[in-house]
């Protein structure tokens, strides 16, 4: 499915699921994009089938769940490795979400929280052991999310 294929209640389910995945109902949502709870599961099941929808996650305070170093490690890898290396980097211990970016160096961006700075050492240590030229070490104070808003908004009644 491209974006081409997604029709205004799509969108607005997608829009909807952004802002709040976990307490929003199927009943809630049809209501809101104009449709019957069936009608969404069965849009939801489809998105999810089509790999539009890859999977619900929580937004994590990690510094309230005593892992207070939360660390960007800006990274090169050789662009043939760099989907590998990537995929390598999520399972070190500690790694919570890496970036590939479109770029020939500082190309892949790798955020780990720990609750020591010998824990975050230890990650920056098994990236250079996989074989990420670890280029950059960024503490990180805090993060927002948001919905893209080009997801529905204005499909949505609410």
């Amino acid at each position: 499915m491209n974006n081409d294929s997604l029709d205004d209640v799509d969108r607005g389910i997608l829009h909807l699921l952004q802002k709040d995945a976990r307490n929003t109902t199927t009943t809630e949502i049809g209501e809101a994009v104009g449709v019957s709870a069936s009608t969404v599961g069965n849009r939801l099941q489809r998105l999810e089938n089509e790999a539009i929808i890859k999977g619900y996650h929580p937004q994590i305070d990690y510094h309230n769940a005593e892992f207070p170093l939360r660390v960007l490690f800006i990274c090169t890898a050789a662009i043939p490795h760099r989907e590998e290396l990537s995929e390598r980097a999520l399972s070190v211990d500690g790694v919570v979400n890496v970036k590939e970016i479109m770029a020939g160096v500082e190309n892949v961006h790798v955020e780990a929280v720990a609750p020591t700075r010998e824990e975050v050492t230890a990650v920056g240590k098994t990236l250079d052991e996989i074989g990420l030229d670890v280029v950059n070490e960024v503490l990180v104070k805090d993060e927002r999310v948001q919905p893209f808003d080009h997801f529905g908004q204005d499909e949505v009644s609410e």
